[in-house]
């Protein structure tokens, strides 16, 4: 079942086209949105076990930019790894090089949601090409010390289990369904009954998109192995941290130590909101994201 997009209407005024491109001797698909001429041009990295469906609420609001979105290798349609495992040297050596390849012209601005905030984090400390980087629900220390810690071992067993069982059965439990509503009941904060609804079909459509069992195990042990925190220090560029008040993963005091760990960042806050800044409020993100890309976003 297909649930209608509350942001249906902004993002298709805006041009989209669907590419594949050569990386690290796999085919990383990724989606152009927006005027290729534009001067600033933003490469999105999406969170764990999703793809790029999960940013375009943010997209919808950003009309005058030229957005590029892939799908992080082994999630989506994007291939899996060839040269490397699916983990946080991996995948940013992976992101590296895409931005390497698409060569964008102009200023590259560099946004990583979750997971993806470590890769970004992780890619941008180590040289990866980037003007200003923006970091949304970043994952600011262990998830196992999160407010939630007791639900991220419930998960580190729940992969756990599924490492153990023979292929099938465990490929199977990874992709759940009732287990996968659970997780979105969890992080869902919005008490508006259809966007809830939409948010819920979103992870039935899209939370199970990976290529297979191997993929989804070693991107999970990379997502609560690490955190942004580790490689704050070594990005000197303008940073923004778009953080949640009610994120079960990363408490609002971890995020203000975060921003410390920075040569130049500047942290805003979203009231009444938890992990899914990018699908319950996307457009107070968008408006801090445009702020902070102008002259009065200087922090």
């Amino acid at each position: 079942m297909n649930v209608p997009s509350p942001y249906d209407a902004l993002l298709a005024r805006i041009p989209v086209r669907v590419r594949d491109v050569p990386v690290l001797g796999s085919v990383t698909r990724y989606w152009e949105y927006g005027d290729p001429a534009a001067d600033t041009t933003i490469v999105m990295v999406h969170g764990f076990r999703g793809d790029h469906h999960g940013l375009e609420p943010v997209v919808a609001q950003l009309p005058e930019f030229r957005m590029i979105s892939p799908d992080l290798p082994g999630f989506g349609a994007s291939g899996v790894l060839t040269e490397s495992r699916h983990n946080i040297d991996g995948y940013a050596r992976w992101l590296e090089e895409f931005v390497a390849v698409l060569a964008p012209t102009g200023r590259v601005v560099v946004l990583g949601h979750s997971f993806g905030s470590i890769i970004v984090a992780a890619g941008v400390a180590g040289g990866l090409r980037a003007d200003d980087v923006v970091l949304v629900n970043p994952i600011a220390a262990p998830a196992l010390a999160g407010p939630r810690g007791i639900l991220t071992r419930l998960a580190v067993f729940y992969y756990w289990a599924a490492a153990r069982l023979p292929e099938r059965l465990g490929f199977a439990l990874l992709r759940n369904r009732v287990i996968v509503r659970v997780m979105s009941v969890t992080m869902a904060k919005t008490a508006d009954p259809g966007l809830r609804r939409w948010i819920h079909n979103q992870h039935d459509r899209y939370f199970s998109a990976f290529a297979d069992r191997r993929v989804v195990l070693e991107a999970f042990t990379a997502s609560v192995g690490a955190d942004v925190s580790e490689f704050a220090a070594d990005i000197p560029q303008r940073t923004l941290l778009i953080a949640a008040e009610k994120d079960d993963i990363t408490p609002v005091a971890a995020q203000h130590r975060l921003r410390e760990l920075f040569p130049a960042a500047t942290l805003q806050v979203i009231p009444d909101v938890g992990h899914l800044i990018h699908y319950e409020v996307p457009a107070q993100a968008a408006d801090a994201l445009r702020l902070f890309l102008s002259a009065e976003g200087t922090p």
